[in-house]
């Protein structure tokens, strides 16, 4: 089946839709019905040091704030609907995006990803155990700045020729990406129980780990012209649908996540 323009406007009409009604169940459990996602707040603190006499620098926290969690689940669904519908309705905001797409580039993609994803991983990173606000701050912009090297790859190789692409955005943004996992799984091994780790770590971990690598590999086949891919526009549809499924799978396991023990 052909993919047109008008097409895709009607495709990100229904997947902002998708989108939005799961943010409005969630939110609704997270608030209503489900007491034990309601009342997971994981505490914020601020380490620093401070001198004590007799004892020198000593490490110390204060607590700032507590996470909202269950709404903040529902907000990242909420991000990727508003992206879906300012592509889809407004014809000023879609005319831009059929302009964007013809010289094979999507700015609101890569803009919604960097928002949305560093959210989800912040989220992620409470469940395993982060909760300093400077090391939580560093995992959502490094996550943010590997989004936005995917803005520069396709910035960079605006009507590429095969043979002729240049990756080094891609391999900058795949170590900034694999960054804030290095630090969660130290998190998780620093523990030293692993053997009793709860299953929604695993399916988190494996789950990020598949759609953490179908992402770039989409990309690599639009490049490389493969099959399909040649047509920008598949892979164009190819984001979309790996972003509905990545994006409502691990929220709904992270979700969940907040009610084990």
């Amino acid at each position: 089946m052909e993919i047109t323009f008008k097409k895709l406007r009607v495709f990100n009409l229904v997947m902002g839709f998708f989108h939005f009604i799961q943010g409005l169940i969630m939110l609704f459990l997270a608030t209503t019905v489900i007491q034990k996602i309601a009342t997971f707040q994981p505490v914020i603190v601020q380490n620093y040091l401070t001198f004590v006499l007799g004892e020198g620098l000593v490490l110390t926290s204060r607590e700032l704030f507590t996470l909202p969690f269950g709404i903040m689940v529902s907000i990242f669904l909420f991000l990727s609907a508003i992206a879906h519908f300012t592509i889809a309705i407004p014809n000023k905001t879609f005319a831009v995006y059929v302009d964007d797409l013809k010289k094979g580039i999507n700015k609101f993609r890569w803009f919604e990803y960097a928002l949305s994803s560093s959210i989800m991983i912040v989220l992620i990173a409470t469940l395993f155990g982060v909760s300093d606000i400077a090391s939580l701050l560093l995992i959502f912009v490094i996550n943010a700045i590997m989004n936005l090297f995917g803005l520069l790859m396709e910035q960079m190789n605006s009507g590429f020729e095969k043979g002729k692409v240049k990756w080094s955005p891609f391999v900058f943004g795949a170590i900034a990406g694999v960054t804030p996992w290095i630090a969660i799984v130290l998190y998780m091994f620093g523990s030293g129980g692993i053997a009793d780790a709860p299953w929604f770590v695993w399916a988190i971990l494996g789950s990020y780990f598949v759609f953490f690598n179908a992402f770039p590999l989409n990309m690599i086949f639009q490049y490389l012209k493969i099959g399909k891919w040649k047509n920008y526009l598949y892979g164009e549809k190819t984001y979309i649908v790996l972003s509905l499924v990545a994006k409502s799978v691990l929220a709904w396991l992270v979700l969940f996540g907040a009610m084990q023990p």
